[in-house]
């Protein structure tokens, strides 16, 4: 079983190394463009601070998610990214204050989830475990894109052990979004860790097999990286094409980076 504690103190952890890289920066510099089509710093900030808030209604009010996912049906393939760009409307100042009171209203408010219990998303109703995992991912993958429009080389951490089980985890998913079928065997994936330890999933004895760094796996699966601009290694032609389409977060297939982007 996940430990919710721990979880939650990453995640706070991934937040408050983003806001080192954002507070200093000027309203000028909030408007340097990201890797991201059409977004810049401020509207990453934004993005993030859009989801976690909705995630606090999802922790706290089943009710009032479920209207607020009516009245958005009529919009869903536009919701996220207009709320993204109304909420980077405001001064940078107020951007981060906003952000920072979401996502503490979010781990308190996931905190006070009674074990079991499985709150209402956009998909399928997760646990409160799940959703902050998410939350991780989806914090360290947009720190990226600010880091990559900053010219700032993060150190990994620990906390990117989430990102790939997320990425793991998410295989099928990957298959599905792009019209396929995924293989029925499991893969063996083996990651050095930041610390140099491996971390493994699937059977040993898994005939197709991704290794190499950890890093570079969240890169790819997060679509922050071309798999060529990686260290990473595929034993298989499935590996190998799942590196192609992996992706850690729900909705339609992403553009991904070029190969040579950042090289």
């Amino acid at each position: 079983m996940a430990d919710l504690a721990a979880l939650l103190d990453d995640f706070a952890a991934e937040c408050a190394d983003l806001e080192n890289l954002v507070a200093p920066l000027t309203p000028e510099q909030w408007k340097t463009p990201t890797p991201a089509p059409r977004w810049d710093i401020a509207t990453q900030i934004a993005h993030l601070t859009w989801t976690d808030e909705v995630s606090v209604i999802a922790a706290t009010d089943a009710d009032g998610f479920a209207a607020f996912l009516a009245e958005a049906a009529s919009k869903a393939f536009t919701l996220v990214d207009d709320g993204a760009e109304e909420i980077a409307k405001n001064p940078p100042a107020e951007l981060l204050v906003r952000w920072r009171a979401g996502r503490e209203q979010l781990i308190a408010a996931l905190a006070a989830v009674p074990v079991g219990t499985k709150l209402p998303w956009f998909g399928p109703p997760m646990s409160a475990a799940s959703m902050i995992s998410a939350r991780i991912m989806e914090t360290w993958a947009h720190g990226q894109d600010v880091a990559d429009a900053l010219g700032v080389t993060r150190t990994p951490t620990a906390r990117l052990r989430t990102v790939a089980h997320i990425s793991v985890r998410a295989r099928n998913y990957a298959y599905l979004v792009n019209g396929e079928s995924g293989p029925p065997e499991e893969f063996r994936v083996e990651l050095t860790a930041p610390d140099g330890t491996l971390w493994t999933w699937g059977p040993e004895s898994a005939p197709q097999r991704v290794t190499g760094p950890a890093l570079d796996f969240c890169l790819v699966a997060t679509q922050r990286r071309h798999r060529e601009d990686t260290a990473l290694l595929t034993e298989g032609p499935d590996a190998t094409h799942w590196l192609g389409i992996a992706q850690a977060f729900a909705g339609p297939p992403g553009t991904g980076r070029e190969a040579g982007q950042f090289a």
